[in-house]
């Protein structure tokens, strides 16, 4: 039985990743590590956690005394780490926040695993690692910094953060690295595009504007919307790290995209329209309305979801103008590519907002409206 150890596993990305383990992997036993900061739900993940094959512990990666403990404790023969500050807003107000999860613990995390996982030295000096183990570090496509009209970032393209936050990722992507130049450690490294998905944390495009839309606010876009990412359907990244776990080769770097470049100011288009149809085909998903006025036949009105919700802000610093990712070397290597486009995706996870308001409003207590309030006071919304 093998032994996961996935850090920051009760936020999005990681979330899902738990539940994909658990679908495809039901005799594994997954190590669960989460500081439950304010982007972290243990609900989310509740249903899974089993005591046998699924154990949650709440903790930080920058703490060496409990890394240290559920390495001796525990087999553990992969780590994922997805433990991360991951919001660029964030780090502009706080970039020593992101020094320190980010790179420091990363860091502290691979030398946790070093230290369990080093069984000698051979005659060249170098370490002898127990068989089978991987460090997976899953970082982002923001390592690159900004694309032109054309072009896409591949595993060469030279790394050139623009933000506190993508520049903590590119010195944690470094670390891996020297790790397995300096000891040989078995490592390896996905950087996607933007996900989206169940389970997203509402300060990030799609559920913000998504949860606006709920209650009646304006929906805040950065500028003039023309910024392009390229969006990724979290379940299909959740495949495509565990492919390279089990079958990339250590040392290198994975690319994974969507093949779906959208402005933003699309995006948001999008998700206004999937809501109005969806609340128009199934009126029951109205109760999730906040906001809520009646139309001539006495049921909730959908008629104010429009495009004149919409109110662009002043951008925000240093806001990369194009990221769109090359996946090639991770289809040709490892057989992987996104199955779900984002038609279809999208309609799948505004539904998911729709039917799960309680994990929503659970979610989005405390911390996030101070945030919000903070993020954009004075952007004219």
């Amino acid at each position: 039985m093998n032994t996961y150890l996935i850090t920051g596993g009760a936020g999005f990305i990681g979330a899902n990743f738990v539940k994909h383990m658990r679908r495809a992997y039901p005799d594994s036993r997954l190590i669960v590590l989460d500081a439950l900061t304010y982007a972290g739900n243990l609900g989310t993940i509740r249903e899974d956690i089993d005591g046998a094959h699924c154990l949650f512990v709440k903790g930080d990666i920058c703490d060496r005394a409990l890394l240290t403990e559920l390495f001796d404790r525990h087999p553990i023969r992969y780590v994922v780490n997805f433990a991360a500050e991951s919001h660029v807003d964030r780090s502009i107000e706080d970039p020593q926040l992101f020094l320190t999860t980010n790179i420091l613990g990363a860091q502290n995390l691979l030398d946790a695993a070093r230290r369990a996982w080093v069984t000698g030295k051979d005659g060249a000096g170098y370490p002898v690692w127990k068989d089978g183990v991987r460090f997976h570090q899953v970082s982002t496509d923001e390592v690159y910094g900004s694309l032109g009209d054309a072009g896409y970032f591949r595993e060469t393209t030279p790394l050139d953060p623009r933000s506190p936050y993508s520049a903590s990722k590119t010195s944690a992507d470094l670390f891996v690295k020297a790790y397995f130049e300096t000891y040989r450690m078995p490592v390896s490294i996905t950087r996607c595009s933007n996900n989206y998905g169940p389970y997203h944390f509402p300060e990030k495009l799609i559920p913000l504007i998504i949860n606006n839309i709920l209650e009646g606010k304006k929906l805040p876009v950065y500028g003039d919307g023309s910024n392009v990412r390229d969006w990724l359907y979290v379940e299909d990244h959740c495949k495509a790290i565990d492919a390279v776990i089990h079958r990339g080769t250590p040392g290198e770097v994975y690319n994974v995209g969507g093949h779906n470049e959208r402005t933003n100011i699309d995006i948001v288009r999008t998700v206004i329209r999937t809501v109005r149809q969806l609340m128009t085909e199934r009126p029951e998903y109205r109760r999730a309305l906040k906001k809520r006025e009646t139309d001539a036949g006495g049921q909730l009105s959908v008629d104010w979801i429009h495009d004149g919700l919409i109110a662009f802000v002043k951008d925000r610093l240093g806001h990369d103008r194009r990221y769109a990712i090359d996946p090639a070397k991770i289809t040709a290597e490892l057989g992987w590519t996104p199955e779900t486009d984002f038609d279809t995706g999208i309609v799948r996870t505004v539904r998911w907002y729709l039917e799960h308001q309680a994990w929503v409003e659970d979610i989005t207590k405390g911390d996030y409206m101070n945030y919000y309030e903070r993020m954009y006071a004075g952007r004219e919304l």
